[in-house]
C-alpha cells in the first residue's frame, strides 16, 4: 500500500524558515519523481519543485527560486523542502506527490498524493 506523509508545516513569521518532509512507502523510491506542490486559498494548485533519480532538483515557480531547496535521503525514502526567507504569499497547503517516471514534469496527474501540510507565514 502506498503512503505519502508530509510533515513540518506550521506558523512562522515572515523571513523565517521551515523544512518540510515527505516520507514515502509502498513503491520503489528510485522509480518515481517526487514533487512538491502548494495550493493557497482561492488559488489553483501550483507546482513548486521536483527531484528524482536523474534530476537533482527542478524548480518551477519563479517566486521560490533562490529561497527553497529540494533534497532527498534515499536511505529514508524521504524528500525535503527547505524553505527560507518565507513570505506571507507562501502561505498554502503544501503537498508531496509521486509520479511514476524518473523525469520531473510539472503537471497535475501525479500517481500518488499526500494529504498536505499547512504552512502559514505571518507578516
Amino acid at each position: 500500500e502506498v503512503h505519502i506523509v508530509e510533515s513540518g508545516g506550521g506558523l512562522v513569521q515572515a523571513g523565517g524558515s521551515l523544512r518540510l518532509s515527505c516520507v514515502v512507502s509502498g513503491f520503489t523510491f528510485d522509480d518515481y519523481a517526487i514533487g512538491w506542490f502548494r495550493q493557497a486559498p482561492g488559488k489553483e494548485r501550483e507546482g513548486i519543485s521536483c527531484i528524482s533519480k536523474v534530476d537533482d532538483g527542478t524548480y518551477w515557480a519563479d517566486s521560490i527560486k533562490g529561497r527553497f531547496t529540494i533534497s532527498k535521503d534515499n536511505a529514508k525514502n524521504t524528500v525535503y523542502l527547505q524553505m527560507n526567507s518565507l513570505k506571507p504569499e507562501d502561505t498554502a497547503v503544501y503537498y508531496c506527490a509521486a509520479d511514476r517516471t524518473i523525469y520531473c514534469s510539472n503537471h497535475a496527474w501525479y500517481n500518488y498524493w499526500g494529504q498536505g501540510t499547512q504552512v502559514t507565514v505571518s507578516s
